[in-house]
């Protein structure tokens, strides 16, 4: 099945990898793309964005001749991160309640 994976998925997830190390546009791309089904051309924009909003901050490292740009988050990406974390918490027990009492002939009568 292919959903579209929400804006707020996409942001707690780059937050969430940038909250354990510092890292490039691609390497968080490919990270990212071990568990969503996101294209490249997705993340930039979502990095660009997160950026706006103060929630990442960018510094260039050479290598390899070039310089590479680094994603950093920001005390304001940590508190984002935080609240989507919560937010996620209670929705997924609701979704996963839900799902699972339907799923055990539970539900609720319509």
């Amino acid at each position: 099945m292919n959903i579209k994976v929400p804006t707020v998925i996409l942001d707690g997830t780059v937050l969430a990898l940038l909250d354990e190390q510092d890292l490039y546009g691609y390497a968080i791309t490919k990270q990212v793309q071990q568990y969503l089904n996101v294209s490249e051309s997705t993340m930039y924009p979502v990095l660009r964005r997160l950026q706006k909003d103060q929630m990442l901050t960018t510094y260039d490292e050479p290598f390899e001749g070039r310089n590479r740009r680094y994603y950093q988050i920001t005390k304001t990406g940590k508190e984002s991160l935080q609240n989507i974390k919560e937010t996620w918490r209670d929705f997924s027990s609701a979704v996963d309640t839900l799902l699972l009492s339907t799923e055990n002939g539970g539900g609720t009568d319509a």
